[in-house]
């Protein structure tokens, strides 16, 4: 509560003071906090007297409430995940929270139940008891995957970078406006820059975001992954990490469903990638605390590392995505990326160049010069997309990859698919192409393979899960002339 109290009442009592003085604002801040910490506190410490759970052989439960009175209840058969998570202020004081999840989504977040806070090894002992199931059939095969501290260097190419780098900039104008010192900065900016061109000067300043952003995501990537671990466990799959905030996520193996390969842009090129459970019973609370990615099982890693955890994690000698075929998609598709791409930069120069026109002939050089350096890199990018499609079907898995600016490859267990959508455009009609969407209980819920052709579509859909099509195909003497399928 001081630090809710710090937070909130620094720039308040910075614009009282401004308007007033230093002693006014003390005078309506400091009874103010203390009211804030001392009834915060209070309200806290009633609420934890009247909060009580309890497990039993068939249910976890929990009360709490002051004014409102809530009874949550989960069914012990259906929790899928305990997450165990404690931020520098619970280590301080050996807790942590623990949050038992089922994986259903609900606006009240009727599928979890948090206990923050409980002692650590009652977090621990609890984790342990809930996720003790009998497993014949696993073994605790120790560590997956361990920390390599040069993994850090994937940080920087990752697109988190410049987005710090921007809140980086926006931050230092908004406490200097708390101050009255943001007209100053502006122009002091500008006096570093007088007599250089205006393009000149933005080169500089994104490079200066680049570089702030590169250094904020090597600090944020270590507060993350410090002690990274995957580790299997009888019957789970564990993941552990954290420097400030520690976590521990847990998986159920039986609940896994398959595998993604995620290779953004600068990691792809780095020749790294990182590796995503599918998994049923891993959708996060809606208010949830921890924002992280609970699919993550390991961070950007070299694609050799990558490829062999996926194949450890599905408990397979080869990993799906390298044993199963791509087959490559119709070069309508190509057609399809390379219009989508060019008509992205002419929606953008166009823009610029109508607010050229009417505000500052600035705004014209921009729009051309972006042309000259978007145009080439649109079409590089829309070729890239287009390589990069592939499906295929291994005796197990549905593999599928598509993306350029975040390339996904997923290895999908044939038996997880629940049903198929099929989703043509006029365009994609025309050229031939559906987009066939796999539907699963798992991870994402879908995962696309799009631009397919229509034919190899359906064909994909029908072996992959035999059976579950074809009350819905037609023969093909009767398909319609113009390529057009039925199906649902």
């Amino acid at each position: 509560m001081a630090g809710v109290s710090i937070t909130a009442g620094l720039p308040i009592g910075i614009g009282i003071a401004r308007n007033t003085s230093i002693g006014t604002a003390l005078l309506w801040l400091l009874p103010a906090a203390a009211l804030l910490v001392v009834g915060g506190s209070a309200v806290d410490h009633i609420r934890w007297r009247r909060t009580r759970y309890r497990m039993t052989p068939g249910r976890v439960e929990l009360r709490t409430g002051i004014l409102v009175s809530k009874h949550r209840s989960l069914q012990r058969d259906r929790v899928r995940a305990v997450d165990i998570t404690a931020d520098p202020l619970l280590r301080g004081f050996g807790l942590v929270a623990v949050r038992i999840g089922t994986g259903e989504q609900s606006e009240a977040g009727e599928g979890s139940v948090v206990l923050r806070p409980v002692p650590a090894a009652v977090g621990e002992s609890l984790r342990r008891e809930l996720l003790d199931r009998t497993h014949p059939e696993t073994s605790a095969d120790g560590a997956l995957a361990v920390l390599d501290p040069a993994w850090i260097r994937y940080a920087p190419v990752s697109f988190l970078a410049p987005a710090l780098g921007a809140s980086a900039f926006g931050g230092v104008l908004q406490v200097s406006e708390w101050f009255g010192l943001q007209s100053g900065v502006i122009a002091w900016v500008g006096s570093l820059f007088r007599g250089v061109p205006v393009l000149t000067m933005i080169a500089v300043l994104v490079a200066a975001a680049l570089v702030v952003g590169a250094v904020a995501s090597l600090g944020l990537w270590v507060e993350m992954w410090w002690n990274y671990r995957l580790e299997r466990e009888p019957g789970t799959l564990r993941v552990r990490r954290g420097l400030f905030t520690t976590r521990s996520i847990s998986i159920e193996e039986a609940r896994v469903r398959g595998v993604e390969l995620v290779e953004p842009l600068g990691v792809r090129l780095s020749g790294a990638a990182r590796v995503d459970a599918v998994a049923t019973g891993m959708a996060a609370a809606k208010g949830d605390d921890d924002k992280s990615d609970r699919r993550t099982l390991l961070p950007a890693a070299p694609l050799s590392i990558a490829r062999r955890v996926a194949a450890d994690v599905l408990r397979e000698p080869e990993s799906p995505l390298d044993a199963v075929h791509l087959t490559g998609h119709p070069v309508a598709a190509r057609g399809r990326r390379l219009r989508w791409a060019l008509s992205s930069v002419v929606v953008l120069d166009a823009v610029l160049v109508l607010l050229g026109a009417l505000l500052t002939d600035v705004l014209l050089h921009i729009a051309w010069v972006s042309a000259l350096v978007l145009v080439p890199v649109a079409v590089v990018l829309a070729v890239d997309a287009y390589r990069g499609l592939g499906h295929g079907l291994g005796e197990r898995y549905l593999v599928a990859r598509s993306g350029t600016v975040r390339r996904a490859t997923v290895a999908l267990q044939r038996g997880g698919i629940i049903g198929w959508t099929f989703r043509q455009s006029v365009f994609q009609r025309r050229a031939g192409l559906a987009t066939v969407i796999a539907t699963t209980a798992a991870g994402a819920g879908a995962y696309a393979v799009p631009d397919a052709g229509s034919d190899d579509g359906l064909a994909l859909a029908a072996a992959a899960v035999p059976g579950l099509l074809e009350p819905f195909l037609e023969p093909a003497s009767t398909v319609p002339t113009n390529g057009a399928f039925v199906g649902t």
